[in-house]
Parts: C-alpha cells; sequence; structure tokens
C-alpha cells in the first residue's frame, strides 16, 4: 500500500461530491453509447461475418468482468483516478502509474477521434475545424463543473437513444427484415469473432468513467457499484437491439460492406428521412463520449499529477468551480492539437491497446481483494484480464507495436524518475 502526499500549501486538494446514481449512470451512458455503434458495426461484420451477435456476446461478457472488478474497487477506493488508484493500491506503485499512463495516452487518442467524428459527420469539408471547435466548446463545459457537465451528457444520451429507438422501429416495419440472417453460417470463424469482440468491446469501455469520479460521487460505497452495471446493462440492450435489426435489413454482407451502417439501414428500410437524423445523432453522440472522455482523462491527470508522476501543478482544484481545471485546460489543448493534425483510423488503434492495457491491470487488482474488502468470484477477475490481453492480441500487428512502446516509452521515464529521486 503507498499513501499519496500531501498537497502543496494554498492549492486546493479535494474535489466536490454532487453526483448521485443517476447521474453516474447517464455519464457512463454517455462514455459507452457514443459514436462507437455508428462505426464499429461494419468492421465487426467484416471479421466475424454472421458471428457478429457472437462477437457482441464476447465484448459484453469482457466489459461486465471488468465492470465488476471495477465497481468493487472503486467502492473501496473512492478517489478520482480509476485503475491509476487501484493498481497503485493493490499492485505497487509502478502498476499504479502505468495504468494510469496507459489510460491517459490511450484516451487522449480517443479524444481527438471522437472529435474528428464530430467533425466528419457534421462537415466533412471542415472534418478537422470542427473538431477543435467541438474540443475548445466541451472543455470550457467541464471547467465550469461537474454538474453542468452530467446536465450536457444528459441530454445528449436522450437524443441518441432517440435515434436508435427510430433506427430500430424503421427496420422492423421495413418488411425487409430477413431472420435467417441471424443464423451463424461458416463464414464466422473462431478467429474473426474474437477480432469483431476486440473491435465492438470499446463501445462498452466508458462505464470506467464513473469509476475515474468516484470523488466526485455522494456514497461511492453504494453509488458507484449500482451506477456500473446498470449503464452497461442499458448500454447491452441498446447495442443488441440495434446490431439485430441492422443485421435483419442488410445482412452481414450488406453490414460488412456498409461505410455507415445506421445510415444505410434507414435507407434500405426506406426511411431517408432519418439519414440526416442519423448523421445529427452519431455527431451527438461523439459529443457525449468526448465529453465523458475528458473528465475521464484529466480526474487521471489530476490524481497522478497528486503523486508527482505528472507536474504538481496539475494537482489544482478550482475553488469555484471544484474541478481539476489546469489538467482540464492541458487535456484540452493535447486533444485540440491532436485533432488538428491526425485523423480517425491513426488515432483508434493507438488507443485500443492502452485501454486493454489499463482494463487488465484493474482486473489484476481486483483479483487481490481479500473476501473481506468486496472481493467479487475469483473467476470475473480472471476472465476478465484473460480477456483484455485476449482482445489486445486480436489488434492489428501495427496497434499492439505502437501501443507496445509507448507502454515501454512510460515505464523508461517512470525508471527514470525513480533512479533520479535516489539519487537526489
Amino acid at each position: 500500500m503507498s499513501s499519496r502526499p500531501s498537497p502543496a500549501p494554498g492549492v486546493p486538494d479535494e474535489l466536490q461530491r454532487r453526483l448521485g446514481v443517476p447521474d453516474a449512470v447517464v455519464i457512463g451512458l454517455g462514455s459507452m453509447i457514443g459514436a462507437g455503434i455508428f462505426a464499429s458495426l461494419a468492421p465487426a461484420a467484416r471479421a466475424a461475418g454472421s458471428g457478429l451477435l457472437i462477437g457482441l456476446a464476447l465484448a459484453a461478457l469482457v466489459a461486465y468482468c471488468n465492470a465488476t472488478s471495477s465497481a468493487r474497487l472503486a467502492a473501496l477506493y473512492p478517489a478520482s483516478g480509476g485503475t491509476y488508484v487501484y493498481g497503485r493500491e493493490r499492485l505497487g506503485e509502478f502498476w499504479g502509474y502505468l495504468a494510469g499512463w496507459a489510460f491517459v495516452v490511450g484516451k487522449t487518442a480517443s479524444c481527438a477521434a471522437m472529435a474528428l467524428t464530430v467533425g466528419s459527420y457534421l462537415w466533412p469539408g471542415q472534418a478537422h475545424a470542427v473538431a477543435v471547435a467541438a474540443v475548445v466548446a466541451l472543455t470550457a463545459v467541464t471547467y465550469t463543473g461537474v454538474q453542468k457537465s452530467a446536465v450536457v451528457t444528459r441530454l445528449i444520451v436522450s437524443v441518441v437513444l432517440a435515434v436508435l429507438a427510430a433506427v430500430v422501429v424503421a427496420s422492423l416495419t421495413s418488411g425487409l427484415t430477413d431472420t435467417t440472417r441471424l443464423e451463424v453460417g461458416s463464414d464466422a470463424t473462431f478467429g474473426g469473432v474474437l477480432q469483431a469482440a476486440g473491435l465492438l468491446f470499446f463501445a462498452f469501455a466508458g462505464y470506467a468513467r464513473i469509476a475515474t469520479l468516484g470523488e466526485e460521487v455522494r456514497d461511492p460505497a453504494r453509488t458507484i457499484p449500482r451506477a456500473i452495471p446498470i449503464a452497461l446493462a442499458i448500454t447491452l440492450v441498446v447495442y443488441a437491439a440495434v446490431a439485430v435489426c441492422v443485421l435483419l435489413v442488410l445482412g452481414p454482407n450488406g453490414l460488412a460492406a456498409a461505410a455507415a451502417p445506421l445510415t444505410d439501414a434507414a435507407k434500405a428500410a426506406g426511411a431517408d428521412w432519418l439519414v440526416p437524423v442519423v448523421r445529427v445523432g452519431a455527431a451527438l453522440a461523439a459529443l457525449g463520449s468526448l465529453l465523458a472522455l475528458i473528465l475521464g482523462v484529466s480526474r487521471t491527470t489530476l490524481a497522478m499529477a497528486r503523486d508527482h508522476h505528472l507536474p504538481h501543478a496539475l494537482a489544482a482544484v478550482h475553488p469555484k468551480f471544484k474541478v481539476p481545471h489546469r489538467a482540464e485546460l492541458l487535456v484540452g489543448a493535447v486533444v485540440a492539437t491532436a485533432a488538428a493534425t491526425t485523423d480517425v483510423r491513426g488515432t483508434i488503434g493507438f488507443s485500443s491497446f492502452g485501454v486493454l492495457a489499463y482494463y487488465a491491470i484493474a482486473n489484476a487488482s481486483a483479483w487481490t481483494l481479500p473476501p473481506a474488502e468486496g472481493r467479487p468470484a475469483r473467476i470475473i477477475p480472471a476472465v476478465g484480464l484473460a480477456g483484455c490481453l485476449v482482445l489486445a492480441f486480436t489488434l492489428p500487428v501495427s496497434s499492439v507495436v505502437a501501443g507496445a512502446v509507448v507502454l515501454a516509452i512510460g515505464a523508461v521515464a517512470y525508471a527514470v524518475r525513480r533512479l533520479s529521486a535516489r539519487q537526489g
């Protein structure tokens, strides 16, 4: 076990507990029901073919194990930082640091991807400019307080759920549905299903955002364990309904070839009026994910800064708004720069490896809990850890190599810092 250093004199160190179960659930939904459902179905179908729904079920299983492990740990350690804190307390300082490093780097890349998704849907010709504007606007929202962020997220989630419901209804009433398309055929391979699960997993990954807000949740021992499974269950029901309906209308091959699956499903169902609505819904979904990502990355940055793994000035909490304002401004600036200079494809694979490493450390941390501290059944963190590792290595080789290099750089930086501290 390690203890966190005391804050510098005059630097506010405590966030305010303002979020209840509904707010925490909404933030989790805003993270999960985002751009992933609009973008991940087609590549998953290309990988798994008619085994897409099996891939979705596997992704949900790994997500459930991760969510259960995260919920138990968050109740025990209700502080900002999520797995950075859990790894530090259960496995040692290095593993906590590595989890925080993986999260901050990986999710910063995810922020850029979400911002670029907003731009590509709203104004394809000026995607980078729109992406930067979205980052600036949402950073301003998070700067003025987490409660306002929860309100904005609630509005976005409501609109996105309405759009997805419209797609489901249009698909089911089109007369084009064919239940034989849900049958698993010879085009589904074991490796393809695993790859599809890896692609679809990231659409579930937002539940950890609830845990990273642990210091701003009222009664975290009760709120977090309730909010995480509720948000995950709602998301699974929504995703399953959308995936089934799109498969019924387009079929595995049509879905695999779709550039914009939900838009194509609306067109195939004869609901052309729904196409612009889906585009707006996709942009709003990406905005919701971006908002929650900025919240999560800035809180992990805050926790690492408190422990001097990042500049300690980033540990400051705004005296009026009670948010880690310096961390939020830095995260916003880095994401805006990435959104202005990169593309969506270049950021997604890089992010994926880091996120799975983060969750692997969360499950390893949960494994060490004794029964008296609320340890889940050992099978849960074991399946979660194994699932994270397997899904990580279904990613393209370039993504695995890039992610491993970034983790190695973080490990070297940690070793250099420790050596300097000893010599000093």
